[in-house]
């Protein structure tokens, strides 16, 4: 099954608002809320996606040769590729009645889990969400990321035991969606959290724990604060806020200021494997790609996840061996010119 294939197909069955567009760079859908686009009007996902096209990658074929090797080391495991499938919640409210957040994440977490990389999960208002994601992840052996909402405490120490019982091997919480309208006036209260309501809930498990959703070095330096183990540089792919820099204009910032005390992620926009490579040059230890792949489970299931993923895959080892990077830890800043 080849890319095109599967964009085909998921044309036909992806529902009214998602148009499985050949780049997903948040043009069609910008302000589309159901759906992949966001609640204002829509500027800063196409930021995202416009902004690491404007940067170049630095070609360097004047080096030794010999295999690349794409592999990521995190939290005691090895990973074929540093990237990741993002979080999605209501599938069949967003995307179309062929999935359920059942049926999605079956096919999404088992599909990742077998070809070598890791898929993150989502949450919803209606708690089957977080259940069925953590029942897939279980049959995966623990191969997923559950992330919870920003809920109330309370409701938050009920979904750790979800992400407990699953076996999973890191849980995060997507701050980010604070910003989401089907958060507001929830009761009890969801949305943003304090450093320490932060490291309280950092500490209810005993996995790698991950913030979704810095944008800035002050909340990277509070997440360190709260004992977090890795954050996202994540605007929630542009669906929560417009007039919101893209990701790639404060990740390096960002890098520079953690100093390497916790994993740095990075997500919003990113579409290729060169895209991944200039988020490794500029200092991201991972990726997390999630529209795209949500197509590829439309398109194609779990031999959709598979294409997508070698696509992504190849296309970062050709980057890696014409830019003269033999591994991940061969990526250098000055591999890329902004």
């Amino acid at each position: 099954m080849t890319y095109d294939e599967i964009l085909k197909e998921a044309r036909t069955c992806i529902g009214q608002y998602c148009k499985a567009c050949p780049v997903c760079n948040g043009k069609a859908c910008k302000n589309q809320i159901p759906g992949p686009g966001a609640k204002g009007v829509g500027d800063t996902a196409i930021r995202n996606y416009d902004k690491w096209q404007e940067i170049r990658v630095n070609m360097d074929t004047i080096c030794a040769g010999g295999n690349v090797d794409t592999s990521l080391e995190l939290f005691g495991k090895t990973f074929r590729f540093p990237f990741f499938a993002g979080p999605v919640g209501a599938v069949n409210l967003h995307y179309g009645d062929k999935y359920n957040d059942q049926s999605y994440n079956d096919v999404l977490v088992s599909a990742c889990a077998d070809a070598g990389i890791a898929a993150l999960t989502g949450d919803g208002v209606d708690a089957n969400v977080m259940k069925f994601a953590c029942e897939a992840i279980k049959k995966a052996d623990g191969m997923g990321i559950p992330t919870i909402k920003p809920w109330n405490l309370d409701t938050i120490r009920e979904k750790m035991e979800l992400v407990k019982e699953a076996g999973a091997f890191a849980a995060a919480m997507d701050v980010d969606a604070a910003g989401l309208p089907f958060l507001k006036n929830m009761t009890p209260p969801a949305g943003s959290k304090s450093v320490e309501e932060l490291h309280e809930i950092v500490t209810m498990n005993d996995v790698p724990f991950i913030v979704k959703g810095v944008m800035t070095v002050k909340g990277a330096l509070k997440a360190v604060e709260a004992g977090a183990d890795a954050i996202v540089v994540s605007n929630h792919g542009g669906r929560v806020l417009d007039q919101c820099p893209a990701t790639v204009e404060v990740l390096p910032e960002v890098v520079d200021a953690v100093k390497g005390k916790m994993k740095i992620f990075v997500d919003g926009g990113i579409r290729s494997g060169t895209d991944v490579f200039k988020a490794l040059a500029l200092g991201a230890d991972g990726v997390l790609i999630c529209r795209p792949f949500v197509t590829a489970v439309f398109g194609g299931g779990t031999e959709g996840v598979r294409t997508y993923i070698e696509k992504i895959g190849a296309e970062l080892a050709d980057t890696m061996e014409m830019c003269g990077a033999r591994s991940l830890g061969e990526i250098t800043r000055d591999m890329v010119r902004m």
